[in-house]
């Protein structure tokens, strides 16, 4: 009975990716020039888990959200300094309200770029062994005369059959994952600052960011982002998607995620890495699953722009 719920509803999704474009409208349509490679190096280690949650009649991504004073900790593959709550040389507030220009510089430019998009979901046994897997390759191109569609390249049928994909999975995959913080969304957040920290050759001012209020029918971004200090664009974010829904006996709830850009070409950085790792907990017990997206090949329409996909050690 589960296996044929999970299949349905992930054949609905997957139609309605493929009919509304669902990752090619949102989930990384960028823009920018020529590559180049950014100092932050977005490695394949898994970020750290959670293991607290609710029980579910049919399981779905479970986690907690990132609180204040336990910030994530470096990732593996990066070197980072400790965490200075120094005041900026400049207002918080007017950190908050540049870096938020940029990126709604950055949402109207990124229309332009196609990618290449592989996204793997996968639950491990005790022995931390896949035990199932969803897989996905596609192409986020356009046709010759303009249109931005989705191409997939790569659906091998799933193995999942202890946990379930949603439409807000795939929504998340296409907003918040990718999470770009514009001067409109600004009336939406809590924004604090933190403080300021270096990843590898980044100096970045770090800030908490949280809903005001949820409306009905709204995701939301709730975590942490780094924002160089130059280009004030945001250069990693580290949270989950909000809010978890519940309804009857049915709990969809989402995982801690981090996402990693690199600088293309100028002033824009690109997401190129997300990853979540977390032990699931639900009426039938612990679900270990473990979810990657890897974007490359960024293309302007008409010009090829490659960036390395991360590799798996």
């Amino acid at each position: 009975m589960f296996r044929g719920i999970f299949k349905v509803t992930l054949r609905i999704a997957l139609r309605l990716s493929l009919v509304a474009g669902l990752f090619a409208t949102g989930l990384l349509s960028l823009q920018g020039g020529a590559q180049q490679a950014g100092p932050m190096k977005p490695p394949p280690a898994a970020p750290p888990t959670s293991d607290n949650g609710a029980a579910s009649q049919t399981p779905q991504m479970k986690t907690q959200v990132p609180t204040e004073g336990s910030p994530p900790p470096a990732a593996h593959g990066t070197s980072s300094s400790p965490i200075s709550t120094a005041p900026p040389s400049i207002p918080a507030d007017q950190i908050i309200q540049k870096f938020a220009a940029r990126e709604a510089e950055f949402k109207k430019e990124r229309d332009n770029y196609t990618y290449t998009q592989n996204f793997l979901i996968e639950t491990l046994d005790e022995s931390d062994r896949p035990d199932g897997e969803y897989r996905m390759t596609s192409e986020i191109v356009f046709t010759p005369e303009g249109r931005r569609y989705e191409h997939v390249t790569f659906a091998p049928p799933p193995t999942l059959s202890r946990i379930m994909l949603s439409p807000e999975d795939m929504q998340d995959l296409e907003n918040i994952q990718p999470f770009v913080l514009t001067t409109e969304q600004l009336p939406k957040y809590d924004i604090k600052y933190v403080g300021q920290q270096k990843i590898d050759e980044i100096n970045a001012y770090i800030f908490d960011v949280g809903p005001k209020k949820i409306e009905k029918n709204q995701r939301y971004f709730q975590g942490r982002v780094w924002v160089e200090d130059k280009d004030l664009e945001i250069v990693k974010t580290y949270g989950k998607a909000v809010p978890d829904i519940k309804k009857g006996g049915n709990e969809n709830v989402f995982p801690l995620f981090e996402t990693f850009r690199e600088n293309i070409e100028g002033d824009y950085w690109f997401p190129t890495y997300t990853r979540a790792d977390d032990v699931l907990h639900f009426s039938s017990g612990a679900v270990h699953i473990r979810m990657s997206v890897r974007y490359s090949n960024y293309k302007r329409f008409g010009v090829t722009i490659k960036i390395r996909a991360a590799q798996d050690h």
